[in-house]
């Protein structure tokens, strides 16, 4: 027997769940998590991950599975998040696959809607689809938000920090510490509030399927945030900076208050997973946790097809159906949710969805890896926001990534992939000032969100000799091709695309992009590949939103 037959009949022997067995679904998705989990760095040290304590995340990926090769499809928020809700590449979504100017077929199901439509109860809170939920709603309409007690966690930093900021000067640490901790408590029982009244709202023995999608890890946190909140010392972090960021205290301590945020989120997980217990339902909910990219406001993160931008956090716990325990590192791209929770579900998966259901694996009680099939994933980018260059165009890039080589195409390598600034592709002029460049995301170079990071790198690395290079990294023009090899060079500084060595490789790497692309009806490779550069999606955007 040929071995895809083999496998085939893995996936059919794991696949069937009794409709009156149906599982709850509960997918907490961080806005601009990234990778950043203490589970991670127990499986890999000498990272930002030594400094982070996410203790609810880790023991959750200990009863379940814990992925170490989970990708986005897309490093921006509204085409990542197409992309999984319909359980397609991001290219197939029609206007979803870009952020400003996006707008939802409903024509493309969606996992959410699926379920509701097969019995379950839905609902969210906070951020499911931009720009807009309800509006063109893929997760349902208003009636499915879940909201009652407030949205003030999203500014988790931001609330807990003005209250400290309130105490009496003279005040000691104790005292400090306990406004503090009071502010958070309040902030997760807003949590807590929300996934209760969503509970509630349902029918007795109704199987549910909730969405927690917290923003609050999106730029901007408050500064010194990380060591005043969460007491993670920024100078723990010297030496442990990747390669393409300089290890200044300005960037380390940036960081830190990054990685705090992630521990807000991690607290607010914890929530969850106790009211599931209270509830009595937790034994048979899937909960799923993950982020929609990597870090924003940082070069190489958000907005890139680096592992730093589209290199996930991906847990999953079922307790009664999947073994516990393991650690997986199938390449998985988060689109394959969407397969996964109809087939628990029992629900057929749409013939036009791209993905491939996780159950199979979940089902296993194996570790490694599982499904050799699973050994790389496609990941791409088209425009984030609309501003940034001439006429809206976007900056389009498609990836191949497998176990030893990233493989970048950049199709339009005269355009500036993270946007425009003085005397690159404006005119020459005096680069914004650091309060700008920092409150400001549009001041200069608009895909790389305003921070003090950006800030330090645009005002401190253009003129300085042996620190240009970070500036090229972050803000400069690239090359049609990448090719980075991840052992020798796991934070992809290295471009080895010309290298006779590596010319089979990138071969090879090339031709199966190109193959896949096409199969999957990619608009960039496809007729003249310019349906990404024209109305509705770049030039003639503004215009056509107006009518």
């Amino acid at each position: 027997m040929k071995p895809f037959c083999l496998i085939s009949l893995l996936v059919l022997s794991f696949s069937t769940v009794e409709a009156d067995d149906r599982p709850n679904i509960v997918f907490a998705f961080a806005d601009d998590w990234g990778r950043y989990a203490s589970a991670y760095g127990e499986l890999e040290s000498g990272g930002l991950n030594d400094l982070v304590k996410t203790p609810n995340f880790d023991a959750m990926a200990k009863q379940g599975v814990l992925f170490t090769n989970a990708f986005v499809n897309a490093p921006s928020c509204t085409p990542c998040r197409s992309s999984l809700l319909s359980g397609q590449h991001f290219w197939r979504t029609g206007q979803g696959a870009i952020l400003q100017g996006a707008v939802w077929d409903k024509s493309i199901p969606s996992y959410p809607l699926l379920l509701q439509k097969a019995g379950y109860h839905i609902g969210y809170t906070y951020k499911v689809w931009s720009p807009g939920t309800p509006v063109n709603a893929p997760y349902g309409e208003a009636a499915n938000r879940y909201s009652s007690n407030g949205s003030r966690f999203n500014g988790f930093s931001q609330y807990v920090s003005r209250a400290a900021d309130g105490v009496a000067d003279g005040a000691t640490d104790g005292d400090l510490s306990v406004v503090i901790d009071a502010a958070k408590q309040e902030l997760l029982s807003e949590v807590r509030g929300n996934f209760d009244a969503f509970l509630a709202d349902r029918n007795q023995d109704q199987p549910f399927c909730y969405w927690f999608g917290p923003t609050n890890c999106h730029r901007k946190w408050t500064r010194g945030s990380g060591k005043r909140l969460w007491n993670l010392d920024p100078d723990q972090l010297k030496g442990k900076v990747p390669r393409f960021l300089p290890d200044v205290s300005e960037v380390r301590e940036d960081l830190a208050d990054y990685l705090g945020e992630a521990m807000a989120f991690d607290a607010a997980l914890g929530v969850l997973l106790e009211q599931l217990e209270a509830s009595g339902q937790a034994d048979n909910t899937i909960v799923v946790v993950s982020g929609d990219h990597g870090a924003p406001g940082f070069p190489n993160g958000k907005c890139n097809l680096y592992d730093f931008g589209t290199q996930v956090a991906l847990a999953i716990r079922w307790p009664k159906k999947a073994p516990a325990n393991r650690i997986v590192s199938d390449f998985v791209s988060l689109p394959d949710l969407a397969a996964t929770f109809l087939e628990a579900a029992n629900e057929p998966i749409p013939e036009v969805m791209t993905a491939r259901s996780l159950l199979p694996i979940l089902l296993s009680n194996r570790d490694g890896q599982i499904d050799p099939t699973r050994d790389h994933v496609l990941v791409g980018r088209e425009r984030h926001v609309a501003a940034v260059r001439d006429n809206w165009l976007p900056y389009p890039q498609r990836a191949i990534r497998t176990n030893k080589f990233l493989y970048i195409r950049n199709f339009k390598p005269d355009r500036w992939p993270m946007g425009t600034g003085p005397g690159f592709g404006k005119a020459e002029g005096p680069m914004p000032s650091a309060t700008e460049l920092t409150e400001n995301t549009f001041a200069a170079f608009g895909e790389v969100d305003g921070s003090p990071t950006k800030s330090w790198v645009a005002l401190n690395c253009l003129n300085d000799a042996e620190r240009r290079k970070y500036f090229d990294i972050a803000f400069g023009k690239r090359p049609a091709e990448e090719l980075y090899e991840l052992e020798t060079d796991p934070d992809m500084t290295h471009n080895i695309i010309d290298q006779h060595l590596f010319a089979s490789v990138r071969t090879e790497l090339s031709r199966q992009l190109m193959k896949e692309l096409k199969e999957t009806g990619d608009p960039r490779v496809l007729g003249d590949g310019s349906t990404f550069d024209r109305a509705p999606y770049a030039s003639e955007w503004k215009k056509n939103r107006k009518k």
